[in-house]
């Protein structure tokens, strides 16, 4: 039987396909059974997860058998009915903010791909009613791109602002430098020691020599 816990699991690696690997769930994983256990009946709320959801009981009406209505179930099964509703409420509240927190550009990747995802789980956390302020979600968009776009994020933060600016319109700027963002990622690849970069490089600019040339 598959439990609620890898249901999850297949809901998260379907709804933020790219970024997302099983294994990237663990630390996550072990702070929102540790979030559980300290709600109210959250031990009913971890065997929920871990032994999957209610089964409803049947019963047989007019000579054909329906598994039983909420009002018809014992105190006790209205209860673990409850308590399965809660944990899949936390996970899934919890689900969209760990994806982001864990998306980045991939090498290979394109921006729009990772805008793509991006704008996939911001999505997500619309389905379930959850929001946050524009400067969190334009920061947490800034924040995840790689280093050969750091003085681009610089530019943009001083350029835009974060407070009422949409990430669409932030991808949209940076987009325009993406060739030469590229083109800082292939030297930092190439010149992996910032010492090779300077001894290879033609134009370098020597001060002793425009003295002597003086």
């Amino acid at each position: 039987m598959t439990t609620l816990a890898e249901h999850i699991i297949i809901v998260g690696a379907e709804n933020c396909p790219p970024m997302l690997e099983k294994s990237m769930y663990d630390s996550w994983t072990s702070r929102i059974r540790l979030f559980i256990k300290g709600k109210k009946h959250g031990r009913m709320m971890l065997d929920s997860i871990d032994n999957g959801l209610l089964v409803y009981p049947t019963v047989e009406e007019n000579r054909q058998t329906r598994p039983m209505k909420y009002f018809e179930l014992t105190e006790a099964q209205q209860l673990q009915d409850d308590c399965d509703v809660q944990a899949t409420n936390n996970i899934l509240h919890g689900l969209p903010l760990m994806c982001m927190h864990l998306l980045t550009i991939k090498r290979g990747k394109t921006l729009y791909e990772y805008y793509w995802r991006f704008s996939q789980s911001i999505n997500d956390m619309h389905t379930i009613r959850m929001t946050m302020q524009q400067v969190q979600v334009n920061t947490k968009f800034l924040n995840a791109l790689p280093p050969e776009w750091s003085k681009f994020v610089t530019d943009v933060k001083l350029a835009k602002s974060l407070y009422i600016t949409n990430y669409y319109q932030l991808y949209a700027y940076l987009s325009q430098h993406e060739r030469h963002a590229n083109e800082v990622c292939i030297i930092r690849e190439r010149y992996p020691d910032p010492l090779a970069l300077v001894a290879n490089s033609p134009t370098l600019y020597n001060p002793s020599q425009s003295q002597q040339h003086s």
